[in-house]
């Protein structure tokens, strides 16, 4: 389960090492594309897998198949051969200080955005199963909903980075992040409920653009390491979020909502006032 955690600071700093500056922001949204066609597909083989050959023999044969992926997917990192740029040991201390200024803008921004984030999303399926009284396979497919909404934007999004810049992409992503949220309490059907999850699933598109301004202000000697102590900050500052949203859920169901999206919106401001369009990219 901490695979991904481990591998995203190797996987930004090959992107940013393979790809000039003008093309991180679409080799993120390839990325990001390639990532979630298969939780599209794999969720259905497994099921299928197990209604067809029972439970145990079902996952016996899914984990084989994961095996088999897994040695696929190592005899073509095996083929990816980049220079390792050679650097002096950094601390952890002088790494961060050694944090470009709009680098750090924009961690913080992203923090806020990313509390929203925790203190809502993991009550969403809760809130509109239990409190909308909408069931769990309708609840599929809001998250398919989502998902979709999520992939049809990513291309278009990356070719309007090209020409409005990055920043009013990534504005949008936080406001998309602020507004699921509050979107999911105005919510009084399945019509609504979708409205919702389509807003969800505009949240990824500013998403590549976001990443590939972190790949641009970690040096290329340091860029690995850049990019896990930034995630590790960000990941560390957000972990109360969760149980902050529980507690605010006991007082009263829309409380973690509505206080995500407020911070939301508050992560928003800060990044749209402290981050120059030029500095964006």
């Amino acid at each position: 389960m901490a695979w991904q955690s481990m591998a995203s600071p190797a996987v930004f700093a090959t992107i940013g090492d393979a790809l000039p500056r003008e093309s991180r922001a679409l080799g993120f949204t390839w990325q990001s594309i390639l990532k979630r066609l298969p939780m599209v597909f794999s969720p259905l083989l497994g099921g299928a897998l197990m209604g067809s050959l029972g439970l145990r023999a079902g996952i016996h044969l899914s984990l084989l198949l994961t095996v088999v992926f897994a040695g696929m997917a190592l005899l073509l990192l095996s083929r990816i051969n980049l220079p390792v740029l050679s650097s002096h040991s950094l601390t952890l201390g002088n790494l961060w200080r050694s944090f470009h200024p709009v680098l750090k803008r924009l961690l913080i921004s992203d923090i806020a955005v990313r509390t929203c984030e925790g203190m809502a999303d993991i009550f969403a399926v809760l809130y509109v199963t239990n409190i909308m009284g909408i069931s769990l396979p309708r609840y599929g497919v809001l998250v398919a909903i989502q998902l979709a909404t999520s992939m049809l934007v990513y291309v278009p999004a990356a070719k309007a980075a090209d020409r409005i810049g990055r920043k009013p992409l990534v504005i949008a992503t936080f406001l998309f992040f602020a507004c699921f949220p509050l979107a999911v309490v105005l919510a009084h059907s399945f019509l609504a409920a979708a409205f919702a999850f389509v807003l969800g699933g505009l949240r990824e598109i500013g998403e590549p653009s976001r990443k590939a301004m972190i790949v641009d202000f970690a040096p290329a000697e340091t860029r690995a390491r850049t990019v896990g102590l930034y995630y590790l900050v960000r990941s560390l500052s957000i972990t109360p979020a969760s149980l902050i949203g529980g507690l605010l859920w006991r007082l009263n169901p829309v409380g973690p909502f509505l206080s995500a999206g407020v911070i939301g919106i508050a992560g928003t401001t800060i990044f749209t006032a402290t981050i120059r369009g030029r500095d964006a990219g």
